[in-house]
C-alpha cells in the first residue's frame, strides 16, 4: 500500500517503513506527526484519488531528527556598476519515517 502526501508545497509518494526527508516541521526526533493532506491512495482495495484530498486518509509518521542540506552559493553581480552580492543558504530538512497508511472509509 502506498499514498501521496503534500506538505510543505511537495507532493511525496510514500508507504510504511519509507524515511523521507520534507521541508522543515517542528518537532523533536522521536515525535508523532500526522499528514491528512492525502492526495491518493492505492492499496488491495484498488487505487483511491482525491479530489482534492482523500476524505477520512491521514498518514503516520515520526521524526527521526533534523538535518540541513549542503550550502548553496547565491551570486549577483550587475555588470559596470561595482555591484556585487554573495549570499550563503542552507536548507532545513526534517528525515521522518512512515508507520502507517490509514486509507480511511475510501478503500
Amino acid at each position: 500500500m502506498f499514498a501521496v502526501i503534500k506538505t510543505g508545497g511537495k507532493q511525496y509518494k510514500v508507504a510504511a517503513g519509507d524515511e523521507i526527508e520534507v521541508e522543515k516541521l517542528d518537532g523533536e526526533a522521536g515525535a508523532a506527526l500526522t499528514f491528512d493532506d492525502v492526495l491518493m491512495v492505492a492499496g488491495d482495495g484498488g487505487v483511491t484519488v482525491g479530489a482534492p484530498m482523500v476524505e477520512g486518509a491521514s498518514v503516520a509518521g515520526e521524526i527521526v531528527g533534523q538535518k540541513r542540506t549542503r550550502k548553496i552559493i547565491v551570486f549577483k553581480k550587475r555588470r559596470r556598476k561595482s555591484s556585487r552580492r554573495r549570499n550563503g543558504h542552507r536548507q532545513a530538512l526534517t528525515v521522518v519515517r512512515i508507520t502507517d497508511i490509514n486509507a480511511g472509509a475510501a478503500a
